[in-house]
């Protein structure tokens, strides 16, 4: 006879992922085992600290708030077919939320060990969980995240670079590398007293420098405290062999399924991934906890819930730790910008509106905050300089400079903020707080329209900065009318794209007679080279002129926009699509010296360079100098010369 109950719980639980994901019969089979439980308003269902319960929960009728160690703020309210609970399935760990119905619930549990043999069998099963779990996202499927980055306030990244699940199979996870070992011969209660004086959960098992077993704290409860084993005895009575190994460039997700398959909590790391070389790292679920609070997701929703800027300060130095790894991990330059630009407009559209709280009053009208230059071109992945806008909507002349004075006390609170989370003023003042950057469309429109139409040197610069510009924070429509008006102006005065063509082949080449690096002759950066005035800038400056004149807007990227170029003129593609090249190379190489000096990334010490690295600098050169020749002769550059 069959479990009617059973299948009203298999119906109601299959629309839902992960069940969804599991064949009829499977979920048939788990639902003769899930308990349903009934609780009332206000009942707790786990605390922060408790010792895990062997089931995870699903919400079947009702509502339950998940509550953070003070119980004053909500993290997240789980509705119908939401899942919760699901530390004691990927960490075997205590709670770290409190779970409380908001209203009369009905819950269905699901048994862990019943449960886990799917995750084994089903990757679709497993990359749910574990996104669930890393982003606190109760269902990442959903109608309201799909498509969506890092959350639901986050723009969607394009579909030729990946997604949420991309961005957890790409997260590294940092493990340690100071390896502590014995051989099988020795006492536990040597080693015993060697993982207490270490302050490690863990001692490896070697034979020759080969891994041979582990054993962990686990081991010595379960097999020592429990007195099936004498603390005299040696190592290989309790160790856990053969060893279960993998390579050292392991991601996120990798790690995390790996640990639930066998239901561990080490991995041995070894050079080939095998147990035949030498182990480089033990890596372990609490190394994979700590890469979990700096993963995309997790980092979104601690600045989103940050309630004053100091909080997001060091929430700035996780999204530093996440570039480091994405460039060890050597993970695309466009996918990692993606991220990285995201995360900071994140940090942004904190600032502006916890600057927004510090004001008396509303905006009074509509308005829009713009980040300019590298930030436009959502290419500032390390600490630099602020250039940024304010543009507001118009006013009648009588209330114009009471709404302007309005928006620069406001834009006054979010350059500091801006400078108190590690971005630094503008040496030249390009910024929001400056009368000068603070406008209404119009007095944006006269000041564009002037650069335009009478290109000097000093508004052929000052355009090159701006004309960069991205919406950061506020209205859309005012954005898409200010870039509709310099489109149509540009039109109106193509003379102005001779000049602008000009001021890009400005920067001097990168190398002289017999291919050698054009390096600085005096101050203070004698001796090095300018990677950002000889190399990336010529790409970027033509980059802009081209996009430009093609009256193609919303793309502020340099490699994005060659891209572009490269479907507008096939006859040009493999030219386009080598400068898209090159600016990825150069941002990357920049970066990596930027971070490794703790500066800009921007004057290279060319004696720290091996080989390799200068003949990977030289390659995009020659790029460099065939898109320059393209706008000397498109733009008739020598005419305004």
């Amino acid at each position: 006879m069959k479990n009617t109950i059973s299948f009203r719980i298999a119906d109601f639980l299959k629309p839902y992922p992960p069940f969804s994901n599991l064949v009829k019969a499977q979920l048939e089979t788990l639902s003769e085992e899930v308990s349903i439980i009934y609780k009332e308003k206000g009942h707790t269902i786990f605390s922060i600290d408790e010792a895990a319960h062997p089931q995870f929960y699903v919400v079947h009728k009702g509502a339950v708030a998940l509550w953070n160690k003070d119980e004053k703020v909500v993290i997240d309210i789980c509705d119908e077919g939401d899942i919760f609970g699901l530390r004691p399935l990927m960490a075997n760990e205590n709670y770290r939320l409190t779970a409380k119905t908001e209203e009369e619930t009905i819950l269905y549990a699901i048994p862990i060990q019943k449960f886990r043999p799917y995750i084994k069998e089903n990757r679709r099963v497993a990359d749910f969980l574990v996104e669930s779990f890393a982003s606190n996202t109760r269902n990442p499927y959903d109608k309201r995240n799909r498509g969506q980055l890092l959350g639901d306030a986050i723009p969607a990244i394009p579909s030729n670079t990946g997604n949420s699940n991309q961005l957890l199979d790409l997260q590294p996870v940092d493990y340690s590398q100071n390896i502590e070992s014995a051989a099988e011969h020795d006492s536990i209660k040597t080693i015993a007293l060697r993982m207490t004086a270490k302050g490690i959960g863990a001692m490896l098992i070697e034979e020759n420098e080969l891994p041979i077993g582990i054993i962990t704290d686990k081991d010595l409860r379960n097999q020592v405290a429990t007195g099936e084993y004498p603390i005299t005895s040696k190592a290989k009575n309790i160790m856990s062999s053969p060893v279960i190994t993998y390579p050292a460039k392991l991601t996120l997700t990798q790690a995390q399924m790996a640990m639930m398959k066998s239901n561990i909590s080490h991995l041995i790391l070894t050079k080939d991934g095998t147990a035949n070389t030498k182990a480089v790292g033990i890596l372990s679920k609490h190394d994979i906890m700590l890469s979990l609070g700096n993963n995309p997701a997790a980092l979104v929703k601690a600045i989103k819930r940050s309630k004053d800027i100091e909080e997001i300060k060091p929430l700035r130095n996780g999204v530093m730790n996440l570039l480091r790894g994405y460039l060890d991990q050597n993970i695309p330059m466009a996918l990692t910008s993606k991220i990285i630009s995201e995360l900071n407009d994140v940090c942004i559209k904190k600032i502006v509106v916890l600057s927004l709280r510090q004001m008396a009053a509303k905006p009074p009208v509509k308005f829009a905050w713009l980040a300019m230059g590298s930030q436009g071109r959502s290419e500032q992945l390390l600490h630099t300089d602020q250039d940024n806008a304010l543009l507001f909507e118009d006013v009648p002349d009588s209330k114009h400079q009471q709404t302007k004075d309005y928006f620069l006390e406001l834009a006054k609170f979010i350059t500091e903020g801006l400078h108190t989370i590690g971005y630094e003023f503008c040496p030249a003042d390009m910024m929001g707080s400056n009368p000068k950057w603070c406008k209404s469309l119009t007095g944006f429109k006269k000041m564009t329209a002037k650069w335009i139409a009478s290109p000097g040197p000093e508004e052929v610069l000052l355009s090159s900065i701006f004309f960069d510009y991205s919406r950061a924070y506020g209205d859309k429509e005012l954005v898409t009318q200010l870039s509709k008006y310099i489109f149509d102006t540009v039109e109106k005065y193509p003379i102005f794209l001779s000049h602008l063509g000009g001021s890009a082949l400005m920067n001097p080449s990168p190398t002289g007679f017999f291919r050698q690096f054009l390096v600085e002759q005096d101050g203070e950066h004698k001796d090095f080279f300018d990677l950002k005035q000889r190399a990336l800038m010529p790409l970027v400056d033509a980059a802009r002129v081209l996009i430009l004149s093609k009256k193609v807007p919303d793309i502020s990227s340099t490699w994005e926009r060659y891209e572009k170029l490269a479907e507008l003129e096939p006859n040009n593609k493999e030219l386009f699509l080598a400068c898209s090249y090159a600016t990825k190379a150069l941002l990357r190489f920049r970066t990596k010296q930027g971070l490794l000096n703790n500066d800009s990334g921007r004057y290279i010490n060319l004696e720290t360079l091996n080989k390799e690295e200068k003949m990977k600098l030289k390659r995009t050169f020659k790029t460099i100098k065939e898109i320059q020749e393209v706008v000397n002769i498109r733009f008739m550059v020598s005419r305004v010369r």
